[in-house]
């Protein structure tokens, strides 16, 4: 037997029926995805032209129809709109698809002006066919994702795990393993037989994690790195680390665990909106605000503002203005003692400016100065608690929330997360949105939360 026959001898075979089904389930998905969107953009302009031209559709329209069908496709494959992740993620595959369409039509448009026909250019039937086309095309990709989501929980890629001294995580129990030492493998770079024989391996999977030793992590990455698969190594050891990525400077590697949630261009929009809601409201209820601050000069001896260290973006302490609405020999500047239903500490005037959150309204000065924003994570009091642990001490991730400025509402404030915070959980339900808004920040959110604030304004737990 020749060498090479030895190398993949009885080597440990995955179900190979298996992992050929789902590499061809992947590739007729995509031609299934691909059929879709065809079929969704001919019936949705061919609905246009039908509204146009009843009972007849030219033969130059169908030239023309043809024509956006080709560029269509090729604008698609280059904007990964047939990717595998466009079979699994209903998100990712409209996204791409509606961007492709938009790219199509646009260089339709400016053939069509080239060409000093735009006189001839049936505008509505082109405006009904893409409002048709594009229903369709999200109608059929969201389908297609939920019936594989259905039918393989979203996973059609095949995984080996090779374990070579290390552990193997819960999570890959029940799938393809393979223990190196009871079948011979190994990490051997100056072996051409034994890389042929892990090759072979990898050939009937799309993506390999390798558990090891500490010292054979190198030469593990280096086999991965020339085998055209995509492969992984398991590190525990940086996992609490929650890294982003790896960077390279000078010679030195280093692990990316933190970057802002907002670029540039992402913050200075948000800031606009900032602006551009902030000076006019403050103009418009300058009346009511001084109306409210003689109210609350007559009802208690005191300054009309409370002012309070919070903690604010990237961790640095502001102080926060609110309408001062407790007496000030028992105001709590640490915030330890959080206000409750029947707080004694709260004046008259104060009770009606927390229940209707009028007391919130010198925030808008905070935005103004940049130390805030419209909407965000809450800013805490420093010696805030939940039950009897301060907030940070109940989940270190309560820190990430800083990493944008907090807001006036937020993403847990209209979904009720407000008042008196007597449990543990009352504090974790408010950082889950916090983080969830941190992640997924858009500024289309941002005007619906601000949107949804207004039914929020007034509400059972603002006391």
């Amino acid at each position: 037997m020749a060498k090479i026959d030895l190398a993949i001898h009885d080597f440990p075979r995955p179900s190979p029926l298996m992992a050929a089904a789902k590499r061809s389930a992947k590739i007729w998905l995509c031609l299934i995805l691909i059929a879709g969107d065809m079929l969704a953009l001919l019936i949705g302009f061919a609905v246009g032209a039908q509204i146009e031209q009843p009972n007849s559709i030219s033969a130059d329209v169908w030239t023309s129809l043809i024509g956006v069908l080709l560029v269509f496709a090729a604008v698609a494959f280059q904007n990964q709109a047939y990717n595998p992740k466009c079979l699994t993620s209903g998100t990712t595959s409209t996204r791409r698809a509606l961007t492709s369409l938009a790219a199509t039509m646009l260089l339709f448009l400016l053939v069509v002006f080239s060409l000093k026909v735009t006189g001839t250019l049936p505008r509505f039937a082109i405006s009904m066919g893409i409002a048709s086309a594009s229903f369709l095309v999200v109608a059929q990709r969201l389908l297609i994702c939920s019936l594989v989501q259905r039918s393989c929980g979203g996973r059609l890629h095949s995984e080996l795990v090779i374990v070579d001294g290390g552990n193997v995580p819960d999570a890959y129990l029940g799938g393809d393993i393979i223990d190196a030492s009871a079948t011979a493998l190994r990490s051997d770079l100056d072996d051409p037989y034994m890389m042929h024989r892990l090759g072979t391996i990898f050939q009937h999977y799309d993506r390999v994690v390798i558990s090891c030793a500490l010292e054979r992590k190198a030469e593990w990455a280096q086999l991965l790195k020339g085998a055209n698969i995509l492969g992984e190594i398991i590190v525990p050891e940086i996992g609490e680390l929650a890294p982003l990525s790896v960077h390279q400077l000078n010679g030195v590697t280093t692990v990316v665990v933190s970057r802002g949630p907002l670029n540039l261009a992402n913050r200075a929009k948000k800031r606009v909106l900032d602006i551009a809601l902030t000076v006019p409201a403050l103009i418009a209820l300058m009346p009511a605000m001084l109306v409210v601050a003689l109210l609350i000069k007559l009802d208690s001896a005191g300054p009309v503002f409370f002012r309070q260290e919070r903690m604010g973006r990237g961790n640095r302490i502001f102080h926060i203005l609110k309408f001062r609405s407790m007496r000030v020999e028992s105001a709590d500047s640490q915030g330890a003692r959080s206000a409750s239903r029947d707080d004694d500490r709260i004046t008259r005037i104060g009770s009606f400016i927390r229940k209707t959150s009028i007391d919130e309204l010198p925030q808008l000065i905070n935005v103004l100065f940049g130390e805030m924003s419209l909407v965000g994570p809450r800013p805490h009091a420093l010696g805030s608690t939940a039950g009897d642990e301060l907030f940070w001490r109940v989940d270190r991730q309560y820190w990430h929330r800083h990493a944008l400025k907090p807001g006036i509402t937020g993403l847990a404030q209209i979904r009720g997360f407000r008042g008196a915070t007597e449990h543990r959980r009352d504090i974790v339900n408010r950082l889950e949105a916090d983080l969830e808004y941190l992640h997924r920040w858009s500024l289309l959110r941002d005007i619906g939360i601000l949107a949804r604030t207004a039914l929020v304004v007034v509400h059972r737990n603002a006391y």
